[in-house]
């Protein structure tokens, strides 16, 4: 009898209730408990798709609806949204997509709106359509605006209307970019030399200083030089360490490869010959200048010299 109890305890069908309340959790296969490995999967689900979301929702190749693109040229909260419309505004125009017209009232508006990048998309692209209302105006006055960049795309796209009245804007993208310290002030950091550099990146690191900087530490403060343009670094003035006064010079910066070759293509075309000491800089064979550049310089070059010999 004590021997079947025992067994029926011990090895028999009933299960102990004390063992199974001290059960350890269920496991996977692998050795780790179900919950945990959820938790695991799903915040490496996390990982892949947050990622994802942030540039589908900035990707400008996404496709918008009509109802999108009006709802983002609105949208001036979100300057990226304006953008988005605008390049597939671009991509309509580029099909020959007559229905782009009921957006161009908007194009004439944003040229003054007060985020640079939308202006200079802007300015691209009203030189897609030289038929569209108001874009000639619109376009000659960006010609006056604060950035050299929007000054330089809205005379890149005058020159689609057969209007060279940016040629000086034009002449300007092929010198480098000079940065200059805001204020007086001590340099934290710089980028390096030979550096690529998109526009609005960081150049130098400046410590400023008030009035009461000497005596005072707690008052200064520290600002960002960022670049104009998007080129490469060609070289720093003011090295780490250095104590510069406010409009020292701080950096020069190259103008980029794409940059420099479309404004040789519209020199091709409305150049003078007071613009060659410009352009034959970019005639040298160069390690680190890419041959279409050269060879458009070249043509430019040409093209001029033929018009100023040709008999009036």
């Amino acid at each position: 009898m004590k021997t079947s109890s025992r067994s029926s305890a011990n090895g028999g069908g009933e299960e102990n209730p004390a063992a199974q309340l001290s059960a350890p959790p269920e496991k996977s296969p692998h050795g780790m408990p179900t919950r945990t490995r959820l938790l695991f999967y799903f915040a490496a689900w996390l990982i892949v798709l947050l990622p994802f979301l942030f540039w589908w929702n900035t990707w400008f190749g996404r496709r918008l609806s009509d109802q999108q693109i009006t709802q983002y040229l609105a949208d001036d909260k979100r300057p990226r949204h304006i953008q988005h419309a605008l390049v597939q505004i671009g991509e309509r125009i580029g099909r020959h997509d007559a229905a782009a017209a009921r957006w161009y009232p908007q194009l004439v508006r944003l040229a003054s709106h007060p985020v640079e990048e939308v202006r200079n998309t802007d300015a691209w692209l009203m030189g897609q359509d030289t038929g569209g209302a108001g874009f000639h105006e619109a376009l000659l006055r960006m010609l006056q605006d604060p950035s050299p960049m929007v000054q330089g795309n809205a005379a890149l796209s005058l020159v689609r209307f057969g209007d060279g009245s940016g040629r000086e804007q034009i002449v300007a993208l092929l010198h480098p970019a000079h940065i200059f310290a805001p204020n007086a002030g001590r340099v934290l950091d710089t980028a390096r030399v030979g550096t690529a550099i998109r526009q609005g990146g960081i150049v130098a690191k400046l410590q400023l200083a008030g009035a009461a900087w000497a005596n005072s530490p707690n008052d200064e403060s520290t600002a960002e030089i960022r670049s104009p343009i998007g080129g490469r670094v060609h070289s720093i003035s003011a090295p780490t360490g250095a104590s510069v006064p406010a409009g020292a010079e701080i950096a020069t910066v190259d103008p980029g490869d794409e940059q420099v070759w479309e404004a040789l293509r519209a020199l091709y075309l409305i150049g003078r010959a007071e613009d060659l000491p410009a352009i034959r800089p970019y005639e040298r064979e160069s390690r680190d200048l890419p041959d279409r550049v050269r060879q458009q310089a070249l043509l430019a070059d040409q093209a001029i010299r033929s018009r100023a010999s040709a008999p009036e």
